[in-house]
């Protein structure tokens, strides 16, 4: 289920621009720039919570760099998980379908080991990276919606989302402690045989986020979608630098 609250538009109404401003400022943008700038805005103006269980429908209508907060239930799961799944047809011992898992290693605080009562100390996000060699594969055996991990991931994610309807989103790093003051309850730990970082930890969530949308349920990628940014950028840069110094030998 997910929930879109809509506030007043752009920052820059707030300082007199008028939709006519806006239009105006696009008219001489590159594409880019103007994508860029329409991603703005929709940030901006709407605040998104997914909650889980989460249907395809949910999600078809977001978009690469987007924001998004999470309710419900999250687990983590990293390379081991992945790897005992896809190379070794061990299946999860915990059921994802239309849920959201989280590539990280958090630090636990056992409370009461025989009564099964943790707290998270801090859960910060590791490299999806690293998952990329699997995750077409356990987005299609698995029918996870969300992704959370750090930093971007390639053409298979962006197959399996396209595919399945899913989405990847990036926790800033650099919060993992911010992000453990969002998590209610440690509700199961499962596979704890492979240490804490590759436990499967499952957690109650309230507004667990920001979660920029990396890849959205069309395939899209923001990582990529802003290395075309970045190298038409560097091309200008490049140019205006070499006119200031090309008497330099």
């Amino acid at each position: 289920m997910s929930t879109t609250d809509t506030a007043t538009t752009a920052a820059g109404r707030a300082a007199g621009q008028t939709d006519d401003d806006t239009a105006a400022g696009r008219a001489g943008a590159t594409p880019m720039e103007r994508q860029e700038a329409e991603g703005l805005e929709r940030t901006a103006a709407h605040h998104i919570t997914l909650t889980t269980p989460i249907s395809r429908e949910d999600i078809e209508d977001i978009r690469v760099g987007d924001v998004v907060f999470l309710d419900g239930r999250i687990t983590t799961c990293r390379d081991v998980a992945h790897r005992r799944l896809i190379e070794y047809g061990r299946e999860l011992p915990v059921d994802i379908r239309d849920g959201a898992i989280l590539h990280a290693g958090p630090i636990i605080r056992v409370i009461d080991e025989e009564a099964n009562r943790f707290e998270v100390v801090a859960v910060g996000p590791t490299t999806s990276m690293r998952m990329e060699m699997f995750e077409e594969e356990f987005i299609a055996r698995t029918g996870v919606r969300l992704i959370v991990g750090k930093g971007g991931m390639g053409p298979g994610t962006e197959a399996g989302c396209r595919r399945h309807g899913a989405l990847h989103c990036v926790f800033p790093a650099g919060n993992a402690v911010i992000a453990a003051t969002a998590v209610e309850e440690v509700e199961d730990a499962q596979w704890r045989d492979l240490g804490m970082p590759e436990t499967l930890w499952t957690f109650r969530v309230k507004q667990f986020g920001p979660l920029i949308v990396s890849i959205d349920a069309r395939g899209d990628n923001l990582f990529e979608r802003q290395k075309v940014v970045y190298n038409e950028r560097k091309a200008v840069a490049l140019a205006a630098l070499e006119e200031k110094v090309r008497y330099i030998r």
